[in-house]
């Protein structure tokens, strides 16, 4: 039950004691490491050496920048990644390469890649026993394989994109050899996959090819057929002629209606300058006429050689009139040209409008012309982005043939591994190592024994001490009268309980010899006499009773008082001691019974339960000196434990579940008063000291209250230590 107390809180591992004792069995410590080393050098010299040796791979692109194929990117190189070594692994200890390895070396000739070949008696015999698997159920092919790969171990090392290909063997050479042909066969299995490949493409690629050739023409075809047809000419820069005529004539409206718009606006200056009278030398065409240049050369001429006669000559001089006449002509002259050049501006602003005009015309109908090609040469494209791509896809297919073609031809295949370490033929053997093994049989043998001294001495009890603080209380002793078998002697003066343990207390009876009579197998219970109405049974024999008897209940009813109530804890400590699950209950007014049994202490009991004031893990606690529990009286007031009185027969229905069986020590009572202690499976007993006419009357007074069966008990002879100690239960 929860909330019992162990008795191993009383007591502490006292580690000198502990320790001491593997002084004390040093030599037979010492012994059995010899013996054990001894037997580990035996073994170890009489094992078949192995020898380990291991080839390195290293997986990496043999590809170089020169051999690469065109067009391939660093993306496309092979995946060497983590997961992609560590498939390589998976791929040198493939079954194929393991097979080709051992039939290429011969494996199955050798009895050590053979366990049907040189069984030995023990393991025949362990195959008939059905202890161990006959190797001869399984084809000669698989048993080599089975202990090929038992010697072989393939892993990659971390970090890196090394393969480690170990193998060990008895053959030194062998040993060698093995990882080396692993190493081979796994190239060349790479490079046959990387033929098969190859060969594949270029069987794949030749028909593809032939296809893709007559597409291509087939194209190439429809879009001339169709150009021809539409009348889809191409001019400069691959444009259609509609499209680059369109263009052209876009270019010569643009000049024309410049030319026309310059013309005009000089006219418009000219004009101006001709309606206003203002000079016409500010307009840069009428300057440009040879003519008026000439006339204009003349007027300055004239004016010149006016102030040079107006100098000698009067202005009425007919020789001044002359040339003023002249001038005046000049003049006229010149605004007659001006006007002529002003029409000249005109005509060509004339011209240039109906020139636009004829442009305008001959733009919309390329317009139209244009917008018809521009329709057809839509489909035109799609025609030609066809059989560009049915191009593009034949110039590739043509590259990679070529590529794997000349790879092909020249056997270049390059495997994406080498190896860089070949492993060589070991000189030593990496087992059996003889001195470690001896070394660490010693020291583990030595080890084992000193745990096994240890733990022996501990559970043993030897190693144990009291607690610190702790404080062993005597059980309170009473007298008990000597038990006689036979015949008693007139008088017996009373003695107490010596230091050796035995009853000095002796009770008078009648000098009569009794009549024996037996019960079953029980001890022999002393028949009633006349002067001896009532006799009493042993602790042993009522604890047998009870055992056998299948009580679940044995009520103790202690007339003396407290000195009695020893019997109903001997009982129990009898019963708990054949391994019976066992509960006393105390029901005594001073706590006679569990007092003993919790070295004195106050704990809450019976009367907390009733009160309330606790649950039954707080008032089982567990016997000092015994693997009985107890429930003492408790702490709580009894009178307001008695108030719940009624409860009682519910706790003993708990309790009776609980444990095999139930002892209550209720002290001086009668019929009546156990009444709500009393269910299925009860034995009522009466324990005493001595026997009286009060231990008879109580009897039957039991008997007349409707307890048949009252068994009379009395501790008389039982054996009680004075001062109990921690026993090896406690431990």
């Amino acid at each position: 039950m929860s909330g019992v107390q162990s008795t191993a809180g009383d007591v502490d591992v006292d580690l000198g004691h502990l320790f001491a004792s593997l002084a004390r069995n040093w030599l037979r410590l010492l012994l059995v490491a010899v013996a054990v080393t001894a037997l580990a050098f035996v073994l170890a010299s009489m094992a078949t050496p192995k020898y380990r040796a291991e080839t390195r791979l290293l997986i990496e692109t043999r590809e170089s920048v020169f051999t690469r194929p065109d067009g391939s990117s660093e993306s496309e190189r092979p995946i060497l990644d983590e997961e992609g070594v560590t498939s390589q692994v998976e791929v040198v200890g493939s079954t194929d390469i393991l097979k080709q390895v051992a039939r290429q070396l011969d494996l199955a000739s050798r009895p050590e890649f053979d366990a049907a070949a040189d069984m030995s008696t023990l393991s025949r015999l362990m195959v008939i026993a059905g202890l161990k698997s006959d190797p001869n159920e399984l084809p000669p092919e698989e048993r080599v394989l089975k202990s090929f790969r038992e010697q072989l171990t393939v892993y990659r090392v971390e970090k890196s994109r090394v393969i480690v290909i170990q193998f060990s063997s008895s053959d030194p050479k062998l040993a060698a050899d093995v990882p080396n042909a692993i190493a081979d066969a796994y190239l060349a299995f790479q490079r046959g996959a990387k033929l098969e490949s190859n060969t594949e493409a270029t069987d794949w690629l030749k028909p593809e090819i032939d296809d893709l050739n007559q597409r291509v023409k087939d194209a190439e075809a429809r879009v001339a057929s169709f150009r021809a047809q539409s009348d889809l000419l191409v001019g400069q820069n691959n444009s259609v002629l509609a499209t680059q005529q369109l263009s052209e004539l876009s270019s010569e409206l643009s000049r024309v209606r410049a030319s026309r718009s310059a013309a005009e606006a000089t006219a418009q200056s000219v004009r101006q300058a001709l309606q206003r009278g203002g000079s016409i030398d500010a307009v840069p065409e009428v300057l440009s006429s040879g003519l008026i240049q000439r006339l204009r050369e003349r007027q300055v001429q004239l004016k010149a050689d006016i102030a040079d006669l107006s100098t000698t000559l009067l202005p009425n001089h007919p020789r001044i009139k002359a040339l003023n006449s002249q001038l005046a002509d000049l003049d006229v002259q010149i605004r007659s040209e001006a006007e002529k050049v002003l029409k000249g501006l005109v005509n060509e602003a004339a011209n240039a409008d109906l020139r636009e005009k004829q442009l305008v015309a001959a733009l919309n109908t390329q317009k139209a012309e244009s917008a018809r090609a521009s329709e057809e040469e839509v489909e035109l494209r799609a025609l030609e982005r066809e059989a560009a791509a049915q191009r593009a896809l034949l110039e590739s297919y043509l590259t990679r043939y070529r590529e794997a073609s000349s790879r092909q031809d020249r056997n270049y295949l390059p495997v994406d591994a080498r190896v860089f370490s070949r492993a060589i033929v070991p000189s030593e053997s990496y087992f059996p190592k003889i001195v470690p093994i001896v070394g660490a049989a010693f020291v583990g043998s030595l080890l084992l024994m000193a745990i096994f001294t240890l733990l022996r001495e501990l559970f043993s009890g030897r190693a144990m001490r009291p607690a610190a603080g702790s404080r062993v209380t005597p059980v309170t002793q009473v007298a008990m009268p000597a038990r006689r078998a036979a015949s008693l002697p007139d008088e017996a003066e009373p003695q107490s309980w010596d230091d050796a343990g035995e009853p000095a207390v002796a009770v008078e009876y009648e000098d009569t010899q009794p009549e024996i009579q037996t019960l079953d197998d029980e001890e022999p219970l002393v028949a009633a006499t006349p002067t001896q109405p009532h006799a009493g049974i042993s602790i042993e024999t009522a604890a047998e009773r009870l055992i056998a008897g299948g009580a679940a209940r044995a009520i103790f009813i202690s007339p003396e008082g407290d000195d009695a109530a020893a019997t109903a804890v001997l009982v129990a400590r009898e019963v708990a001691d054949t391994g019976l699950r066992v509960l006393l209950l105390d029901l005594t007014a001073s706590g006679a019974a569990s007092r003993p049994m919790l070295d004195g202490g106050r704990y809450p009991g019976i009367t907390n339960l009733l009160a309330s004031e606790a649950q039954f893990s707080d008032v089982i606690r567990a016997d000092h000196y015994s693997d009985c529990d107890v429930m003492p009286v408790g702490t709580a007031d009894p009178a307001r434990a008695m108030r719940a009185a009624d409860r009682l027969p519910i706790i003993m229905e708990s309790l009776t579940t609980a444990y095999d069986l139930v002892v209550v020590e209720c002290g001086p009572a009668d019929a009546d008063e156990i009444r709500r202690l009393v269910g299925d499976g009860t034995e009522v007993l009466v324990s005493f000291l001595q026997h009286d006419d009060e231990i008879a009357d109580v009897a039957d007074g039991l008997r007349a209250g409707g307890y048949e069966d009252v068994i009379l008990v009395t501790p008389v002879g039982h054996d009680l230590p004075t001062t109990p100690l921690p026993t090896r239960s406690a431990a």
